[in-house]
């Protein structure tokens, strides 16, 4: 039988070479196609990234609740009724009576007009604002010459604030100025708005530049009171630092917060950095530095340190959010949750120091174990990394309970600043700038021991000469 011809493909046609180079140059233009359309799809998901980041933290800011939109059925407002309602609140008593006036009953009935007859007395309780009242002081300063110098001598009244006269003879005194303080520096008013208050509640009028030279010169006599929290800050067992950005001049610039539990100080600064940061704890700082995951906080190397628990819980969601097939984040959440209830078990009282010591052991593996089996996703990478970087500093609190887990006493002392920036931005000069930072740690500083900042501002403008206030020399103790 004849072997059958099958055609074999070696023996088929080669392609001319014009035809490959076509091909070859086809298939070129078909890769900078692909390879154009995939740069724009990468940066494409980038901003939609940068989007997905924005729209987040827009959401985290406390300053603008009412910014975010309403729910289509939202839930009637306020407690609910029931078993779980709580004790049931009321505006209290005042302690004082300083006026009973009488409310007298009609002689006839409103409604059908017959005669009223009495039948006991209620109480009822206001508490009212006294009618404002501007008091105007003509000081007669007497004025003299020392026969040993030749120098001459003024007398100084315990209400004065200042010691010019003549054309600076007509001022504010202590209590105006200590409220327009706690106006501008604690509650975030402009200058015009306390000036259009003033002018519309007192009947006192005064210019925003004259506000303007008022506070500045309260914070003159504050200055040596700013120095003392400064040192007392620096020497502080544990501090928590923080940073928010800040305008002067228009331009950018940083303002930070040095909180500690008796202590805050405000440093308004051009940097974010390490040298900043140092420049108001020094940069051998040695105590406990409570603190977010940013970078120089870490430069910090004779310090302890424990990063927030509230920033890695936060990743933790993100994460978890963006990638819910990955179960790292949601196992290093648990981890996590489950430090802050054993530390809350301690301070109870339902486990003791050995106790403590060994669950702290059994975290620090769980999650040292955890980190070295990470998720093959990139954003997954990224956190892990950052874990890894913030291990040492993740569980001071559990071997000193009294350290705080996450640094929520410097985003405190830092919130009002915020508040204030969507208000009116910032500062116009540095000598605005200096003021904000001292003034503002003072009333800070005043609040946290309890004091009243208004009376303080008030006793500090009316000494001779600046000083620090005797509640303010160290720390309160508790």
């Amino acid at each position: 039988m004849p072997e059958s011809r099958i055609p074999r493909d070696d023996a088929r046609e080669t392609p001319a070479p014009d035809v490959l180079r076509e091909r070859a140059e086809r298939a070129e233009r078909e890769r900078d196609i692909l390879r154009r359309e995939n740069e724009r799809l990468r940066q494409q998901v980038d901003h939609l990234k940068r989007q997905l980041d924005a729209a987040r933290r827009a959401g985290y800011r406390q300053a603008a609740p009412f910014a975010k939109p309403l729910k289509r059925h939202p839930k009637r407002p306020g407690r609910k009724p029931g078993d779980a309602y709580g004790p049931t609140a009321r505006r209290r008593v005042p302690p004082r009576i300083d006026d009973t006036p009488e409310a007298p009953l009609p002689t006839r009935c409103p409604s059908c007009g017959d005669r009223v007859i009495a039948t006991g007395v209620a109480t009822q309780y206001q508490e009212e604002l006294p009618v404002p009242r501007v008091v105007v002081r003509a000081f007669q300063v007497r004025i003299g010459r020392c026969r040993g110098c030749g120098r001459r001598v003024q007398g100084r009244h315990a209400l004065q604030t200042s010691d010019a006269l003549g054309a600076a003879a007509a001022q504010l005194g202590p209590q105006a100025v200590a409220f327009a303080v706690i106006l501008n520096k604690q509650l975030g008013l402009s200058y015009g708005k306390i000036a259009t208050l003033f002018q519309q509640q007192y009947r006192l009028t005064v210019t925003r530049g004259g506000l303007v030279q008022a506070v500045h010169r309260a914070a003159r006599h504050a200055q040596p009171t700013y120095a003392a929290l400064c040192t007392a800050v620096r020497g502080s067992p544990m501090v928590s630092p923080d940073e928010t950005g800040w305008k002067v001049g228009g331009q950018l610039q940083w303002r930070w917060a040095f909180a500690t539990p008796d202590t805050t100080v405000y440093r308004i600064q051009p940097g974010r950095g390490f040298a900043e940061a140092a420049a108001v704890l020094g940069a051998d700082f040695a105590g406990v530095l409570v603190r977010d995951g940013w970078a120089p906080y870490r430069h910090f190397t004779a310090a302890a340190h424990q990063t927030g628990f509230a920033h890695l819980l936060r990743r933790c969601r993100l994460v978890a959010a963006d990638h819910p097939r990955s179960a790292f984040a949601t196992d290093v959440q648990a981890i996590l949750q489950q430090g802050l209830a054993v530390r809350d078990r301690y301070h109870a009282g339902g486990v003791s120091a050995h106790g403590l010591a060994v669950a702290r052991g059994h975290l620090i593996t769980r999650l040292a174990g955890r980190l070295g089996r990470p998720s093959p996703v990139p954003d997954v990478q990224r956190f892990a990394r950052h874990l890894d970087r913030e291990l040492p500093a993740m569980w001071a609190f559990l071997f000193d309970p009294t350290i705080d887990a996450t640094n929520w006493r410097a985003e405190q002392a830092i919130r009002p600043a915020v508040v204030t920036r969507k208000v009116w931005g910032g500062n116009r000069t540095w000598a605005g700038a200096d003021a904000q930072q001292t003034l503002a740690s003072v009333i800070r500083t005043a609040q946290q021991r309890h004091l009243n900042p208004h009376a303080l501002l008030a006793s500090m403008l009316q000494s001779p000469a600046p000083l620090v206030p005797l509640d303010l020399q160290s720390p309160a103790v508790n």
